[in-house]
């Protein structure tokens, strides 16, 4: 990009358009505006996740995801260019089969709860579903490479993987785990 912002409040998104990284104008109701936001507001989820304590590792991840995600939102603020990379995905895809192969195996759902940071990343798993259906609903209207969708899918799968990471970390070094959903069905299948 060879503008940086100088002045924040321009005034020209006033008549309900916004521009874009080509310097075209578009509703502010776009679908691509509406997948911008959606990367931009995991972006800042993710950032409030960082604010809480957790292994080093999950911490540098986030930070490279954010990168990613920042890349992802330029990508999409100008159409037709790339600038989210498809090893980004393969990334991801590592870092999945990583911290998933140390977690015990799932015998029951699990509610999107715990600490607070496994909660956070919950969020962050939900907005990510969220800013991919959104380029989803993109791709209905105009070309776009298949790296995105691809990044926020496994994006949402590693958030989900990372909860469960972050509700067995403390700080002590105890082990939490897991908050699991008590099924009425389930509980009367125990009993019989």
């Amino acid at each position: 990009m060879g503008n940086r912002l100088t002045q924040i409040a321009t005034r020209t998104g006033d008549n309900g358009t916004t521009g874009l990284g080509d310097n075209t104008r578009v509703s502010k109701n776009s679908l691509r505006v509406h997948a911008m936001g959606d990367v931009d507001e995991l972006n800042s989820n993710l950032g409030v996740l960082l604010c809480e304590p957790m292994p080093e590792g999950v911490r540098s991840l986030l930070v490279e995801i954010q990168h990613q995600l920042f890349n992802l939102g330029g990508e999409l603020s100008i159409p037709g260019f790339e600038l989210l990379k498809p090893e980004a995905v393969l990334a991801l895809d590592a870092a999945l089969a990583e911290h998933n192969a140390a977690l015990p195996k799932l015998q029951e759902f699990i509610l999107p709860a715990g600490s607070r940071a496994a909660s956070l990343a919950h969020v962050c798993r939900t907005v990510a579903r969220r800013a991919e259906r959104a380029v989803v609903a993109l791709e209905g209207q105009e070309a776009l490479k298949d790296t995105p969708r691809q990044y926020l899918n496994r994006l949402s799968d590693l958030m989900f993987v990372l909860a469960r990471v972050l509700n067995r970390y403390r700080l002590d070094g105890s082990v939490g785990d897991d908050v699991y959903w008590k099924s009425e069905k389930m509980a009367r299948a125990s009993t019989e």
